[in-house]
């Protein structure tokens, strides 16, 4: 999987606003509806929060990967936000989240969903990459942290 053929800048918005899980869920699925990566927000909005009922997909160190399996979308798609502050996801470690990456795919395909998930885990065991990408005023350059 290459997370440059997912996320474009188009996907990546560095301010969120959301103070709740709900909230920052909500702002993550906008980005995916504008770019034109879902088709039926609601649905795809219950998808995600019913995976989270499961079980919270708040990480460690401040990241947190809400996704789920929808009808809502043909593909994989994905999107980052950056929190401007650190809102509480129920996390792993109970530290709040600032980082999110939010993913979709489709109910019939899993192999995608797993390794996007897999490789983006990897990517956050760099403290100096989380740091970079809290930093960056650039989409581009989130982008980049990602994928190089």
């Amino acid at each position: 999987m290459n997370l440059r053929t997912v996320l474009t800048t188009d996907t990546v918005n560095l301010h969120l606003k959301g103070t709740t899980k709900e909230q920052i869920i909500d702002e993550m699925l906008d980005i995916l509806v504008n770019a034109g990566k879902v088709k039926d927000k609601e649905t795809a909005k219950a998808c995600v929060l019913d995976r989270e009922h499961k079980m919270s997909t708040g990480m460690k160190h401040g990241i947190a990967i809400p996704h789920g399996k929808t009808d809502t979308v043909d593909d994989l798609v994905a999107c980052i936000g950056i929190s401007d502050n650190p809102v509480d996801f129920d996390s792993l470690d109970q530290e709040p989240c600032r980082i999110f990456i939010m993913t979709l795919s489709p109910v019939n395909k899993t192999g995608p969903h797993l390794q996007f998930l897999a490789e983006v885990s990897l990517l956050f065991k760099s403290a100096e990459k989380r740091q970079e990408i809290l930093k960056t005023v650039d989409k581009a350059e989130v982008i980049r942290i990602l994928t190089e």
